[in-house]
């Protein structure tokens, strides 16, 4: 779950912070695939940060035990709950996927998005893209991972939608059928 504690992550459009927002979707996602009989595995299940106490850099060290804490768990994959924004752009808005380099997260990165694109971007589909070098956590677990963008905080609509409980279901909700069609071995590329 991305961020936490005293790293809000991108702050929004009537103060909205992207933790609260990934931590609730998390949380939806993970109840939807533990009753499908998936086991999961949080970084957090609260607002915390992870770094190790006394930690002179508080981000590095979060950044550095979540990495750890995911290679300790031996996940098959990883997917990292994340609310974009992009002020300069208050009208940009969707759900967009990223993956690392590791086999098999292109095409999991393909499938969720393939099912976020008719449900959360009817207005035109975005391609899944590989995840940036600079991202520290996507390019050192060792899973395949995939990163999802939910939406854009800096988009008045979008970020009212994103604080909705119904609407954070959904979203849920599709990356849960999108995980589970990969991993029964549907839409492998």
């Amino acid at each position: 779950v991305g961020h936490g504690g005293n790293d809000p992550g991108k702050i929004g459009v009537d103060n909205v912070k992207e933790k609260d927002v990934n931590l609730q979707i998390a949380l939806c996602l993970k109840a939807q695939l533990q009753a499908r009989g998936v086991k999961v595995i949080l970084t957090r299940e609260g607002d915390v940060c992870l770094a190790t106490n006394g930690a002179t850099n508080k981000k590095v060290s979060d950044m550095h035990n979540r990495v750890s804490l995911i290679n300790a768990s031996g996940a098959d994959y990883m997917i990292s709950i994340h609310q974009n924004s992009l002020p300069s752009s208050p009208v940009t808005h969707g759900a967009q996927t990223f993956w690392n380099r590791q086999e098999g997260a292109e095409a999991l990165a393909r499938t969720l998005q393939a099912g976020l694109n008719p449900v959360v971007n009817t207005h035109r589909a975005k391609e899944p893209k590989p995840i940036p070098d600079s991202i520290y956590l996507m390019n050192h677990v060792d899973a395949p991972a995939v990163l999802v963008e939910c939406g854009f905080l800096s988009n008045r609509e979008e970020a009212a939608r994103l604080q909705q409980a119904d609407y954070q279901k959904m979203l849920a909700a599709v990356i849960a059928v999108g995980y589970l069609r990969w991993s029964a071995g549907e839409d492998r590329k």
